[in-house]
């Protein structure tokens, strides 16, 4: 795709002398600029805090994408979306979801149950921490029928990245006050744990075997967890196996049914 150079000083001089914009028009001049550079299907921008639900700043979804893309993912598997663990990690830049995603992603029961409803070819996103730690992850997103991201186009978005970074953290600046306003903040007393865990101690769970079924849901190996983990893989296996016989279960399925409904119950 060649860069429409046009479009893209054309909206960069309309929002530099724009007032204060809302979320909306914040996000379609960042939507008008993206579209200058490379061509994708959709875009949406959550704001990620600690293991709050993550506030939906601009999404181009219709009715029935948003229900999946946006409310179904608030009610609980953002807990276990590559991305959303990625800002748990702080890390800050672009990355394609194919690189952040655990070993065994697209084999979990998470990728069959809710990330394949989205249809997607692939996701690329931009990790920017704002402020009292917060990241705003902008999401540029391809259908099946237009494939994944070239390489070329890929490199133009990596160059873009520390504009659209200062972009990010001049137009969403303050955004820990949201958090808290929706009583997600830090200095909520009522509830101090996080959903996550509120759903572990019901299940009775120890803390080790908490963190382990957290990294099978999210699609990692019993390898990859013994190496996150520092314990060996039989470890792990051991760990798992009495888990589902605490739980009277028997496969992955019915760890993440018990688990999303408990987190959304």
């Amino acid at each position: 795709m060649r860069v429409d150079f046009t479009a893209l000083f054309r909206t960069l001089a309309d929002w530099t002398g724009a007032p204060e914009a809302s979320d909306r028009q914040t996000g379609e001049t960042l939507l008008a600029m993206m579209r200058a550079l490379v061509r994708f299907d959709d875009i949406v921008i959550f704001a990620y805090h600690e293991k709050a639900r993550p506030i939906d700043l601009f999404s181009t979804f219709d009715a029935d994408d948003h229900h999946v893309f946006v409310t179904l993912y608030q009610a609980g598997p953002y807990l276990l979306d590559p991305f959303y663990r990625t800002t748990r990690a702080g890390r800050a830049g672009i990355f394609r979801m194919r690189e952040l995603a655990p070993d065994r992603f697209f084999s979990s029961e998470y990728f069959r149950t809710y990330y394949s409803q989205t249809r997607l070819a692939e996701e690329i996103g931009f990790f920017v921490p704002v402020d009292d730690g917060v990241t705003v992850v902008v999401s540029l997103m391809r259908r099946e029928k237009t494939g994944v991201f070239p390489a070329s186009e890929f490199a133009l978005l990596g160059d873009a990245e520390p504009f659209v970074a200062a972009f990010v953290r001049r137009a969403w600046s303050g955004l820990a006050g949201r958090f808290a306003e929706s009583g997600q903040g830090r200095g909520r007393r009522s509830e101090p744990l996080s959903a996550a865990d509120r759903v572990w101690r019901k299940l009775n769970l120890t803390d080790r075997e908490a963190s382990i079924i957290e990294l099978v849901l999210q699609g990692h190996s019993s390898e990859s967890i013994g190496l996150k983990l520092d314990i060996s893989t039989g470890t792990v296996k051991v760990h798992r196996r009495n888990v589902y016989r605490k739980l009277g279960i028997s496969s992955q399925i019915q760890l993440l049914s018990i688990y999303l409904k408990n987190l959304q119950g």
